[in-house]
């Protein structure tokens, strides 16, 4: 009689200490019963290419990457989704049983699910959405957003150029604004979204005059430490409708559990609050 082998996967970074996946993932495995490890692992760059290819050997079916290796693992992969080629970056890898790498990026499968559970009326064709920031975060958002058919997006940065080759890979439906002109704008957005780390926990906070949103557009910040940042306790005083950053990371995740370990997990408030632990 053979022995099911033990499920694994993980999460693989440098540095990894940070990464909230392994209470997430662990979070899953004990709920439903699954004889599997999430693991984190620090990978420096160089050894990058060496690790993954080890670790299907071990008996891993996945791993998730972060920081600073999202755009790297696409020139490794032997499959690449249609996302994480328009993103540029992947963020959940699986080692197929035919032995290929297959690359993906659920990080706009993870903000639009999170708007849709949390703002169950928002209309992505009510109107433009803006959109703060043109880092990594930002491409996935707005390769997202143009998929649910936004009908055109407000972009800005506080370093111009960043915004204008974010619109030149993505094109005609996006706008790019001064950072100086998002306050003159705001009123234009039925979506507004943070995509930067300004007003984190120990980063500086975002330092923007919202007297211009109006009280029907949707607000959210993918910022989660702290969970109700000053931009949402100020749009929401403002009475917007605003969702927090905790739910696209726990959605983004709902991928990669469901290929590596078989289930489609839940994603409900008892996770909520073990994330907030």
């Amino acid at each position: 009689m053979s022995i099911p082998s033990i499920p694994l996967a993980g999460v693989i970074g440098h540095p990894i200490a940070h990464s909230k996946s392994p209470r997430l993932h662990g979070h899953w495995l004990k709920r439903y019963g699954i004889p599997g490890h999430y693991i984190p692992m620090e990978v420096a760059s160089n050894d990058l290419a060496h690790v993954l290819n080890i670790l299907p050997k071990a008996g891993f079916r996945g791993v998730n990457v972060t920081i600073p290796h999202k755009e790297a693992v696409l020139d490794i992969a032997d499959v690449i989704s249609d996302r994480a080629a328009l993103i540029g970056a992947a963020n959940t890898l699986t080692f197929q049983s035919d032995g290929k790498l297959h690359a993906d990026n659920t990080d706009g499968i993870g903000f639009i699910a999170n708007l849709k559970h949390n703002a169950p009326d928002w209309d992505p064709a009510a109107g433009p959405a803006m959109v703060l920031g043109a880092g990594g975060a930002s491409r996935a958002i707005v390769a997202a957003l143009l998929h649910e058919r936004v009908p055109a997006i407000l972009l800005a940065n506080r370093t111009r150029a960043r915004a204008d080759a974010l619109k030149a890979h993505f094109g005609g439906k996006i706008e790019v604004i001064d950072w100086n002109n998002v306050p003159q704008r705001m009123d234009e957005a039925a979506t507004l979204i943070n995509t930067t780390s300004l007003g984190m926990a120990g980063k500086e906070e975002l330092k923007l005059p919202l007297d211009g949103l109006r009280a029907s557009t949707l607000v959210t910040d993918i910022v989660y430490t702290p969970l109700t940042t000053n931009l949402l306790a100020t749009a929401h005083e403002r009475g917007c409708p605003i969702v927090d950053g905790l739910g696209m990371l726990l959605h983004q995740a709902v991928p990669g559990f469901e290929r590596w370990f078989g289930m489609t997990p839940d994603v409900d408030e008892d996770l909520r609050q073990v994330m907030l632990r």
